[in-house]
């Protein structure tokens, strides 16, 4: 599906674009190609002054602050290595970024996320980022039942399981907005501006 419209107040939310996140195996598109498209897709964004949020997922050393529960992939306690939670260069020191630090899948529970996008009139979302039924589903549903227009760039999306990926794509996002390329989205909002 392709994307049919672009509201005037748009943001991108760009999930776990981090240096430990990246620098693991994705599927089925590279880590490098999925920061590249979400780079054009944000100086696309920020030329025209609309909002570019960064997300990215930390815990505490000690793990106090991961979610608890009986899961068998274990906590986010375990070791992680020095700066593993810093945003891709690529993607850092635009001062007028929005920097959402979440604790859980989803990039809405537990942050100021819809207080930040509210604050501006954001009607729109357009999400990328690693890992898509996770991080980016997560956020997408959560988006949804806040009532926001959920565009998923597709291929600036990637998953640490390519079927879960395709999951994704072919039957959760359809029901959540739409799913277009980078380079449609980005059509379509230079030409409503």
């Amino acid at each position: 599906m392709t994307v049919s419209a672009v509201d005037p107040r748009i943001a991108l939310v760009v999930i776990d674009l981090q240096d430990g996140v990246v620098a693991g195996p994705v599927a089925p598109i590279p880590a490098s190609d999925v920061v590249a498209r979400s780079v054009s897709l944000a100086e696309t964004f920020r030329a025209h002054g609309a909002p570019v949020v960064l997300v990215r997922v930390s815990f505490a050393t000690d793990g106090a602050d991961a979610v608890p529960g009986r899961i068998g992939a274990g906590r986010g306690s375990r070791p992680r290595p020095a700066g593993w939670d810093r945003i891709v260069d690529e993607l850092s020191g635009e001062p007028s970024d929005i920097v959402v630090t979440k604790r859980n899948w989803g990039a809405f529970y537990g942050t100021d996320l819809d207080l930040q996008l509210r604050r501006r009139g954001v009607t729109q979302i357009v999400l990328t980022g690693i890992a898509t039924s996770i991080g980016v589903e997560s956020t997408a549903r959560a988006a949804h039942e806040h009532g926001y227009h959920v565009t998923i760039a597709a291929d600036a999306v990637s998953d640490l399981n390519e079927s879960a990926h395709r999951n994704s794509l072919d039957w959760v996002f359809p029901m959540l907005g739409e799913c277009g390329t980078t380079a449609e989205i980005i059509e379509l909002f230079e030409k409503t501006r």
